[in-house]
Parts: C-alpha cells; structure tokens; sequence
C-alpha cells in the first residue's frame, strides 16, 4: 500500500464513495480510509432514498436536482446489483387543508424546475391501488428514485479505482507550515496528502476536532422497519405530507411521520423517525409503535403483515439542516462533506462533483456558498446531551 496520496478521503459512505469517485476521474490518486466496514455508518442504515420531492426551492434542492441527473448517469455505469429504481414517489393529504398546503409547496418546487403532478383524491389509486380510501388526493413526482445504498457505495468505490483502507481509525491530522494539512495519522501509521476530505457522516464533528476546527454535527437517530418479502403492493415511495415538516424540524423530540416504499427484493421499508439521543442504538418500542401504525393507516394490507426486522441509523444533523461541503478557510487542505442529515444518499455526486472542483481550482458545477464549512464559525453548540448520550 502506498504511503503518498494526492488526496486522502475519511468516510467509507456513499458521500465519501461519490467524493472518490469524481476525485479520481479528475485525475487524482485516491485513498479512502474508514475505521469500520464500506457504509458501515449511516449509509449502511439507509433506505437509499434519492429525492427531490420533500425540498424547498433553495440550496439542497438545487444539489438534490444535480444529484439526479448525476445518478442517473451512474446508474448507466454501475452494476444493476446498485438497484437504482426510478420508481417516483407520491405524496399524499389526508384532508383539504394539507392538500393545500402540498398544492403552494409543490408550486414552489415547480418554478425550481421539479417536476411534479397533482393527483385527485379519486386518482389515487390508479398510482397505488393499496392505498386507503378517503384521502384527499397528493403530488407525484416522477423524478424520485431508489437504490440500495450499501452496494452503491461498494460499487462506486470500486468504480473510482481508489486504494480502501478499512478498520483504520483516524487518530490525527499531521500539519506543515502554516497549519495546512499533509496527512494524517492512523493506529497502523501515517498517510501523506496535500488534502483531506471529512466524510465521516455523524463522526464529521469529531474529525474537524482533530484539525482544531469547529463543525456542529449532531447524531439523530431514527428507525425503518423491514416487512417479510411481498408482491409490489406499494409502487412508489409514499409518505404522508406532515414528513416534510419533521424533516425541515429541529426538535430533539421524537417525530414520526409515515413512509412506505417497497424494494425490487420484496420487503417494504417503514419510517420515518427522528430524535436526538445522542448515539443510543436502544430499541424505542413508541418509536417502532408508531411506525407500524402509521404505515398501516396509509396501507391498510400491511397491518397483518410480519415484520422481519427494525433497525437503527443516524443521521448527521446540522443545525440549519444543509450539510458542510468545501475548503474550510481555517485550514488549508481540509475539505469538508458531511451533515447531509438524512438525504446524504441522494446529494451524494453532487457532494463529490463539489469537492472534485475545490481539489482541482475549477468552478463548481452550482452556488456553494449555503453549504461554507466556516459558517459555524463562533457558534457555540447546544450539547444537552445530543454528542455524547
């Protein structure tokens, strides 16, 4: 294995993945370090949800919009085992209020160039025929997707042709003059690269700790429940309106809002949940409760249904709810792309192609300046036990 890089990548997620990738298609040599397994964090407890649908018009739709151009380009590279699915996801009112409410929303995503269809209460059911009756009608947005996130990340990695390194924790930043980054260090040694990029999903704090900078990243957990394998008794990825809020929210409080989507493999895949507890993995009984009901009152089929399995993720929260992607200003060679909260999956190529731009001095491909690593800069951060629980 080599000692040099010309660029040095922490994070064996999707994010870090995407990073490498369009790195090495720059023309630069590659290592990607994680102290765990490839999507062994957050990318690994994802649905693979790639989506423009629950996004405002501003800084993140306009990434997620370049991320599915871009995913749809990498879907044509990579191996089908990635399960990219083009499948569209609907999003459904209960009453005439929240169909108003998607109605203004859904306006605004146009102007933004989204694509989207209103779809009459009536209507519903010719999109998927499981639903249950009564609601008062949804938007579809064709231009949702799906993949599975685990092998997207593999297969990206593999793709990129960079060198992984993994169960190698990053203990250490090494420094020249002037502060700038030449490597870093590691229990089995030290690598030496002019830069470094944070991927490290909800550990992307912690690494900017080691360079002495500051990056509020938070973990917030929530849970997806795994059905036995079925017929495609639900088509899209649906969720219920009030999901756009609690994404948009930053209460440390539990909220569910149900989501359902259904897998090439069989299994459908129940959430949504968020809290902030730290990096407790302790099984929530109200959260799973939840959960199950609330897929149950969108798709009445699934309440006699067996749930196989739940498992728990985190997502790396930042206060403002846009992740840090760039140069950090404080510390030549330090790149940062990390806090992409839930829709880390989604935003990932145009996180990498980002980052290829700022490692090469070319232009990025959008407006960056939303997502400064520096603008934290004097905040002091609200622990109350969030970082350490």
């Amino acid at each position: 294995m080599r000692s040099t890089a010309d660029v040095i990548v922490v994070g064996a997620g999707v994010v870090g993945a995407a990073c490498a990738y369009y790195a090495a298609r720059a023309g630069l040599r590659v290592t990607v370090l994680d102290r765990g397994p490839v999507a062994g964090g957050t990318t690994g407890a994802g649905e693979g949800n790639l989506l423009v649908s629950d996004k405002e018009p501003g800084p993140e739709l306009e990434l997620a919009l370049l991320s599915t151009q871009l995913w749809q380009e990498l879907a044509e590279l990579l191996p089908p085992r990635i399960e990219y699915e083009p499948k569209g996801g609907l999003v459904v009112a209960r009453d005439a209020a929240g169909m108003a409410a998607l109605r203004t929303f859904a306006a605004a995503q146009d102007k933004a160039g989204v694509t989207t269809h209103e779809v009459a209460g009536d209507r519903l059911h010719d999109l998927e025929p499981h639903l249950a009756p009564g609601l008062a009608g949804g938007f579809h947005y064709p231009e949702d997707a799906q993949v599975m996130p685990a092998l997207a990340a593999a297969h990206l990695l593999r793709a990129s042709g960079a060198e992984v390194r993994l169960g190698q924790e990053v203990t250490g930043l090494l420094t020249g003059p002037g502060g700038a980054v030449r490597g870093v260090r590691t229990a089995n040694g030290v690598l030496h690269a002019p830069h470094v990029v944070n991927a490290a999903g909800t550990w992307g704090g912690e690494l900017a700790r080691l360079a002495g900078v500051f990056l509020p990243v938070l973990p917030r957990r929530g849970f997806v429940l795994v059905t036995e394998p079925l017929p495609r008794v639900v088509r899209h990825k649906v969720y219920a309106a009030d999901y756009v809020a609690d994404v948009a929210s930053g209460s440390a409080a539990l909220q569910t809002s149900p989501v359902v989507e259904g897998t090439p493999a069989g299994p459908v895949l129940i959430g949504a949940s968020r809290e902030r507890v730290g990096f407790d993995r302790t099984l929530s009984i109200e959260a799973v409760s939840r959960l199950a009901a609330g897929a149950a009152g969108l798709f009445p089929v699934l309440a006699q249904v067996r749930i196989l399995r739940t498992y728990a993720g985190f997502r790396p929260y930042l206060p403002d709810h846009l992740p840090a992607i760039g140069a950090d200003p404080r510390v030549p060679g330090l790149l940062h792309a990390c806090g992409h909260e839930g829709a880390g999956i989604g935003l990932a190529p145009a996180t990498g192609r980002i980052i290829a731009a700022c490692l090469t001095g070319e232009r990025p491909p959008l407006d960056t300046g939303a997502f400064a690593p520096g603008r934290f800069e004097g905040a002091e951060l609200e622990v109350g036990g969030d970082a350490h629980a």
